[in-house]
């Protein structure tokens, strides 16, 4: 069972940056096909983006696309977002979630595709 762990939220300017982690443990990430989502206060947890596990797809929520990036460093077994130019409605709580499908190399765009989730990490971007 792999532990999922973000970190690198936190209160930004519109438009600034901040690149948020998310680290394993217990398993190994090469074989995961991962995603970042988003749930603001009163709304439904959202896709943002996902990176299948060869690396070779990836796909953005159109609402991110254009400003953010998702990868994946595997010798340290970690996925990245980096985000830029970032809006007031990118406020929310951020999640990153694993999913072990080494038949499927694809980006998953429903939450309950995905097995592993971690405890989320809060992005503020005030207006």
């Amino acid at each position: 069972q792999v532990q999922l762990v973000e970190s690198g939220g936190g209160l930004v300017q519109v438009g600034g940056s901040l690149r948020l982690s998310c680290a394993a443990s217990g398993r190994t990430l090469s074989r995961y096909n991962m995603g970042w989502f988003r749930q603001a206060p009163g709304k439904e947890r959202e896709f943002v983006t996902g990176l299948s596990w060869s690396g070779r797809r990836t796909y953005y929520a159109d609402s991110v696309k254009g400003r953010f990036t998702i990868s994946r460093d595997n010798a340290k077994n970690t996925v990245y977002l980096q985000m830029n130019s970032l809006k007031p409605e990118d406020t929310a709580v951020y999640y990153c979630a694993g999913n072990e499908d080494p038949y499927s190399d694809s980006v998953d765009l429903q939450p309950g595709m995905y097995d592993y989730w971690g405890q989320g990490t809060q992005v503020t971007v005030p207006s």
